[in-house]
């Protein structure tokens, strides 16, 4: 395909997250053979700024080709990029570029909240245009943004396909906007290795674009109140004349330049601070920081706490819910900051820094949880979106008016302060439900609770995403078992006794709605044994790549693996990452909870017991060479209703690799079993 990216800023060099996510897509779409071309522009045009920017491209090795229209030329990665650097109307130029490139797709984003370039990309009647939804704050509705406008939402109804950065980000457009937003992966990573870079003994505790948007003022009181402690600040776009004179009157915090390799950043952070009080889509600086395995605290605000991947700490603060009709010098909104506790952030930090084990406990859990989602980080899935938006047909949409607040939301009516209220109840009830099922403060109006148990050494994790593929009114619930992410630091049960004792007192209080539990390999068998612990059964029991329980009648259990024979199996059954196996140090850390997992099922003995008066639904891969369809069909004898096997191209781990249509046939028997 050929495809347009309008970026109505800097592309390269750049250091905001939305540029270098914006470059790195298109990166990984330009190495998939995509013939890719970008039409950008500096901060501000003129010919001193012209020949800045020169000198930055020339310091990084950059060939370049500068015309006398005042656009700077240049190659990166296989992508043409094209910067305006002293041109009267970057407008008029990008509708140029778009006649004489002819692409096929268009990418416009929320990084031009004027719309400036999004109005001539929907006039190119050829081409597809694809909106990425990066901030909230840029959209022209709902609750999050600076500057609602009706006549924005309009313009942007009329794109083709509207991708949110984060699952946040999409609900919040769906439900603001009325678009029908999805979420796909656009902010990628730079390619591994991600070294190890958090040490207890760095020099600072880290703010990037330290500005009010951000959280300066939790950063600065930081500051004050921990004057033995350094400070690390990074201005970027946000960060205006009056935040770096606050900076500067604090001895301890130290004005660090912006680098193009975070690496560099990172290798001196302690902790990094993410304080933001705006509904920040998601922040990639999060992830960066927790794959070198510094951790990171961060605001539990917008789309933050997916970056966090289920790793502590997320620290709750009054967000922004007002702009003032103007912009400072950056040209950023100006907010009115609500005040601020820090208590819990302070009390967070000094933890991190008084106590090492605690602080070695959270990087390496940190490190863990990011290097599996990045192993699973693709541009696939994007590239798809692009090919179905590029070469189907679009459906006529009819014209409607922005639905600024949809009369069917029960918050609507709410003012401010008692949606903060509402917030603040729903945090300390997420306070109370404990670790075991970390999504469950969100099933409360669910017609059906899907309570998922993972495979050997797997954590909630495992489900990610499985949400937006399921029926409306199913909450997926995963369980989060001692020893993996959060929980890096309790011993994980080898018992399945011990275990099944404590899964049923955490899911007890839960257990008040239609309910279905899902397992998956070593989960199928905690469901089952959990399921038959119950006074009431669950709606279904839904197993998949496990054999029947009553199979292991009189079993003897052989002798635990060596490591590197656990290792082996685990690459044979292509159930972790490669790159999480071929590395050394990241496979200590797990085998703790991989070895205490296999020792729950080598040491597990079916004990017979009535048959279950609930459905039975089993799932295997055509593949699987130690689960075939026989060992499947076995678990019809522990049910009293109705039961089915279906199989799916694939080994065992056949839910991952064909997960579109193994999502969809679970979707299927959900609907069926819980009448949704």
């Amino acid at each position: 395909m050929r495809i347009l990216l309008a970026q109505n800023s800097r592309y390269y060099p750049a250091h905001g997250g939305g540029d270098k996510s914006n470059r790195l897509l298109m990166e990984a779409l330009a190495a998939r053979e995509h013939t890719c071309l970008v039409v950008a522009r500096i901060s501000q045009f003129g010919h001193r700024e012209h020949e800045l920017f020169l000198s930055e491209l020339a310091s990084r090795g950059v060939p370049n080709e500068s015309d006398e229209d005042g656009v700077v030329s240049f190659e990166r990665a296989g992508v043409r990029v094209l910067t305006v650097t002293n041109r009267p109307s970057l407008r008029a130029y990008f509708s140029e570029q778009i006649q004489s490139f002819q692409p096929e797709v268009i990418l416009a984003s929320t990084d031009d909240p004027a719309q400036v370039l999004l109005e001539p990309a929907l006039r190119a009647y050829t081409a597809r245009v694809v909106y990425l939804a990066r901030a909230t704050l840029a959209l022209p509705f709902g609750p999050d943004c600076a500057f609602p406008s009706l006549t924005k939402t309009e313009m942007l109804r009329r794109a083709d396909a509207v991708v949110g950065v984060s699952q946040y980000v999409a609900g919040y457009i769906r439900r603001w906007g009325g678009i029908e937003a999805v979420h796909v992966p656009i902010s990628l990573l730079d390619p591994s290795p991600y070294d190890p870079l958090g040490c207890f003994e760095n020099e600072f505790v880290t703010m990037v674009n330290p500005s009010a948007v951000k959280g300066i003022s939790i950063f600065l009181a930081l500051a004050e109140r921990m004057p033995h402690v350094h400070f690390a600040a990074v201005p970027l776009w946000g960060t205006n004349a009056t935040d770096r004179q606050a900076l500067a009157q604090h001895p301890n915090i130290t004005v660090l330049p912006p680098v193009d390799y975070i690496d560099k950043l990172l290798a001196r952070t302690r902790v990094l601070l993410v304080p933001s009080l705006w509904a920040e889509a998601r922040s990639r600086i999060v992830v960066e920081a927790m794959l070198h395995g510094v951790p990171v605290v961060a605001s539990d605000v917008g789309g933050i706490s997916e970056a966090k991947l289920g790793v502590e700490y997320l620290v709750p603060v009054r967000p922004i819910e007002k702009y003032q009709e103007r912009v400072d010098d950056q040209m950023v909104p100006v907010a009115d900051v609500p005040g601020q506790d820090i208590g819990p952030w302070y009390q967070a930090l000094d933890r991190l820094l008084s106590d090492h084990g605690h602080y070695e406990q959270l990087s390496r859990a940190s490190r863990i949880a990011a290097l599996e989602y990045a192993a699973n980080l693709s541009v696939e899935p994007f590239e798809r979106l692009l090919e179905e938006t590029a070469y189907h047909t679009k459906a006529p949409q009819a014209a409607s008016s922005a639905v600024e607040t949809p009369a069917a939301d029960p918050l609507a009516k709410l003012s401010p302060e008692k949606r903060q209220l509402l917030a603040l109840r729903l945090r300390a009830a997420a306070l109370r439900t404990g670790p075991w099922f970390p999504s469950i403060q969100g099933a409360a109006q669910a017609k059906l609770r899907l309570f998922c148990f993972p495979y050997a050494g797997g954590g909630a994790s495992v489900f990610r995403g499985w949400a937006e593929h399921l029926p409306a009114g199913v909450a997926v619930l995963p369980a989060r078992l001692p020893g993996r992410e959060t929980r890096l630091g309790e011993p994980p049960f080898d018992l399945m006794e011990q275990l099944i004792e404590a899964l049923r007192e955490a899911i007890g209080p839960y257990l008040d709605q239609p309910f279905a539990f899902f397992g998956h390999s070593l989960g199928a068998v905690i469901a089952f044994e959990l399921a038959r612990t119950l006074p009431d059964p669950p709606a279904c029991l839904l197993v998949s790549g496990a054999r029947a329980p009553q199979l292991r009648r009189d079993h003897v259990a052989p002798p635990p693996p060596a490591d590197e024979e656990l290792i082996q199996e685990l690459r044979r059954l292509d159930g972790i990452p490669q790159e999480l196996i071929d590395n050394k140090e990241l496979m200590q850390l797990a085998l703790p909870a991989l070895r205490a997992d296999t020792a729950l099922y080598r040491n597990y003995i079916y004990t017979e017991g009535p048959p279950l008066a609930c459905d039975i639904r089993a799932y295997g891969g055509t593949g699987d060479e130690r689960i075939t369809r026989w060992h499947l069909e076995t678990w019809a004898e522990q049910t009293t209703k109705s039961f089915s096997v279906e199989m799916f191209p694939g080994g065992h781990f056949f839910l991952n690799a064909n997960r579109a249509e193994f999502l969809a046939a679970l979707s299927k028997d959900l609907q069926v079993i819980a009448s949704l």
